[in-house]
């Protein structure tokens, strides 16, 4: 595994290569909003993909990179991750079909920027459809609008009793319910045969 800086208009990022033996495509994942790319969803889905002969690159956002916790706002998020996207696509993992995605926020940020990143394809880790509800607030608006703007082939591997909630199926967009949370640590095998699965279909 290689580690490389990207710069980006927040300042740079970084991203975590890990190249598959005679790649047939590439998967670019972003972590969650509190989380890194160690999350182990996202290092199991990296060893599904690499079994699937895809190529990974789990890319850090800039301000997580710069040692910072508070995420910062989504239009921030999004031009850092189109400009470590198109590094990627333009240098370490050019000249193979693009597959874009995350886990929880990181997928949220996949699916707005999907059109524009010329991804194939998406995958979603923890999709967070429906933030929990505040005691004495009214619910905030569902986010299912992202998951539907996307215009690609799209997996949701989404936890079963997932505090979130569980997105529905779409034309293009498959749902994987396995057992857990929003962590997606219950079963990570499961995880794992999920996305190995999906990527198999994808590339066949």
């Amino acid at each position: 595994m290689a580690a490389i800086d990207i710069e980006t208009p927040h300042g740079p990022g970084r991203a975590h290569l890990h190249p598959a033996s005679d790649a047939r495509a590439a998967l670019v994942l972003g972590h969650g909003a509190g989380g890194t790319v160690e999350a182990p969803d996202l290092l199991v889905a990296t060893e599904a993909a690499n079994a699937q002969q895809v190529s990974v690159a789990l890319v850090e956002q800039p301000y997580l990179v710069a040692g910072k916790r508070s995420s910062p706002a989504p239009s921030t998020l999004d031009a850092a991750w189109l400009a470590a996207v198109a590094h990627l696509a333009s240098g370490e993992l050019s000249g193979m079909p693009l597959i874009v995605g995350g886990r929880s926020a990181g997928a949220r940020v996949a699916c707005r920027t999907a059109a524009q990143s010329g991804a194939a394809a998406v995958l979603c880790l923890a999709f967070p459809l429906q933030p929990p509800a505040r005691k004495g607030k009214p619910p905030s608006p569902d986010r299912l609008h992202e998951l539907d703007a996307v215009n690609v082939p799209t997996l949701v591997v989404q936890g079963e009793s997932d505090r979130f909630g569980m997105p529905p199926e779409g034309e293009q967009r498959e749902v994987a319910r396995v057992p857990g949370d929003h962590a997606l640590k219950k079963d990570l095998e499961a995880v794992g045969a999920a996305v190995a699965e999906w990527l198999a279909q994808l590339l066949r």
